[in-house]
């Protein structure tokens, strides 16, 4: 496996490791200790995004989320969303979705980059 597949998978278990921290918190309505572990997830989020574009993170300089090629849809609104409120289960189940779409666009990314060299 290349350093990027390693690093999405270390992005994906640390990704899985949040969720269950999560998943009790927002049972328990744990807004303090629910926003600390959301941080983490964003952040993870965001340092999958850079890595399936192949920009370093953080940002050197700040990248508007529009340049990125491999993105999901409303990505600008859906984080914009998610940091206003990362409290708020519909926060979490929107960085679960784009987790998941992320991961999709890394895979697309990455055969389009095979692709390109034959």
């Amino acid at each position: 496996m290349n350093n990027r597949g390693e690093a999405v998978a270390a992005i994906l278990a640390e990704w899985e490791g949040i969720q269950k921290q999560l998943a009790p918190l927002f049972r328990a309505r744990d807004q303090k200790n629910t926003k600390k572990w959301m941080e983490k997830g964003i952040n993870l989020y965001l340092q999958f995004l850079y890595l399936t574009n192949h920009e370093t993170f953080p940002p050197i300089n700040r990248n508007r989320y529009d340049q990125f090629l491999f993105k999901p849809v409303n990505l600008e609104e859906r984080i914009d969303f998610i940091n206003s409120r990362p409290e708020l289960y519909h926060s979490y189940r929107q960085l679960s979705e784009l987790m998941i779409e992320q991961e999709k666009q890394f895979v697309k990314s990455n055969i389009i980059r095979k692709s390109s060299r034959l």
